[in-house]
């Protein structure tokens, strides 16, 4: 995944993060923890909290994407796979609540040859 694919007037484009991942702007709206009008609206698009978040998926989607073989693969997993030593925690949890470094560290770890 090409960061620059999914910008759109100087900002990350929920249509075109939808569209590649084959989904809803409403699920991924709900997948990060936005509210539903995150993503209809201008104004909350281009918010600070919506940005940073779409950012920080899809950097996490892109650090996955070999591994996984595809986008596609790739987000499932970032909503489904339990990550050992977080309570079986989600990425996309850990990322909602803030700790999308967390899932980054993990997955050094997990890069780097060690146990999660």
């Amino acid at each position: 995944m090409r960061f620059h694919e999914f910008v759109e007037d100087q900002v990350f484009s929920p249509t075109l993060v939808a569209e590649a991942l084959r989904t809803t702007k409403s699920e991924i709206a709900g997948t990060l923890g936005l509210g539903k009008d995150a993503f209809t609206r201008a104004s909350r698009v281009r918010a600070r909290k919506t940005q940073v978040r779409l950012r920080q998926m899809l950097e996490i989607l892109n650090r996955v994407e070999d591994a996984t073989g595809s986008p596609l693969a790739a987000y499932a997993w970032f909503r489904a796979a339990p990550l050992p030593g977080f309570g079986g925690a989600t990425p996309d949890q850990l990322l909602r609540e803030g700790r999308a470094d967390h899932v980054h560290a993990y997955l050094d770890r997990i890069m780097a040859g060690g146990f999660a």
